[in-house]
């Protein structure tokens, strides 16, 4: 039987895009503008980073420091604070900003944009590759949102949100192809967000406005198991702790229910499972 449990210290106004890396929970705050990295050990110790822009997601540089995506962009940001601007691809769009993003296991960048008016299909999927250049690798897309890819790394999957799909692709030396249509998450009735992948590749899918975690088969797009939680704006979801068997999720404050936890990350533990290690950016 499994375990919920809220994480006591920084509030989050909208937190998002956990990863494990380094005996630590990496996430940001997209609308308090923040990087966090929390020892779920010292809760209220965290070390944040002021970055003076939404910030839709971070992730480890293997040399040092970590790269985000936000509304300038791709930017690296250094231990001490200082941010160097990579490029932005969408920068004459004031109406996007980026969003979620993950690491590749051959150590790209993928992250994508969001139409924060919600115009269809005026949003993409870009790849910073390990030599710093920036490629729109999916078009069309509205609030590009969770990534994963498969323990042998020959697939990604990906999620726009507001086609209520986990897509499946190809995956070889940055490139994707063959796309295809592996969950169908229509009849949940709420937002699929953030996504986290197991050691057996099953996906396990945040549902923003809809308080829980669904994990699915990777393979057929069959629903598994399910976790509810006590705050309907789950966000995003990763696994961690030494054996990678805890599942840390971070959740948003609601527009206007209020509730008691809501902004705070969780941890889930007794579900069983382990996660897939966080991969790095290796440029």
């Amino acid at each position: 039987m499994h375990q919920v449990e809220p994480i006591d210290g920084y509030i989050s106004t909208w937190g998002e895009g956990p990863l494990w890396y380094n005996g630590a929970l990496f996430y940001v705050d997209i609308e308090g503008h923040k990087v966090i990295r929390l020892d779920p050990d010292n809760p209220g110790g965290e070390e944040m980073w002021s970055v003076g822009e939404r910030v839709g997601t971070v992730v480890p540089r293997e040399s040092g420091g970590m790269v985000i995506a936000g509304d300038g962009g791709f930017s690296y940001l250094a231990e001490s604070g200082e941010l160097v601007r990579i490029g932005d691809p969408e920068s004459g769009k004031e109406n996007n900003r980026f969003n979620d993003g993950k690491c590749s296991p051959d150590g790209h960048f993928f992250a994508g944009t969001i139409s924060l008016v919600k115009e269809k299909g005026d949003a993409s999927l870009y790849r910073l590759s390990r030599g710093g250049e920036i490629t729109e690798v999916y078009s069309g897309v509205t609030n590009s949102n969770g990534l994963a890819w498969s323990a042998d790394g020959g697939v990604m999957f990906y999620i726009d949100t507001p086609e209520l799909k986990v897509l499946a692709f190809d995956y070889e030396d940055g490139e994707i192809s063959n796309r295809r249509e592996l969950v169908d998450t229509a009849s949940v009735g709420a937002s699929p967000d953030g996504m986290a992948i197991d050691e057996d590749d099953n996906l396990w899918v945040a549902f923003c406005h809809g308080g829980c975690v669904i994990c699915y088969d990777g393979r057929t797009g069959d629903e598994l198991r399910r976790v509810d939680l006590p705050c309907l704006e789950t966000t995003a979801c990763a696994f961690g702790g030494e054996g990678l068997d805890i599942l840390y999720v971070t959740t948003g404050i609601h527009k206007t229910e209020e509730e008691e936890h809501a902004g705070k990350v969780f941890k889930v533990t007794g579900l069983g499972v382990r996660g897939q290690r966080a991969h790095v950016y290796r440029g």
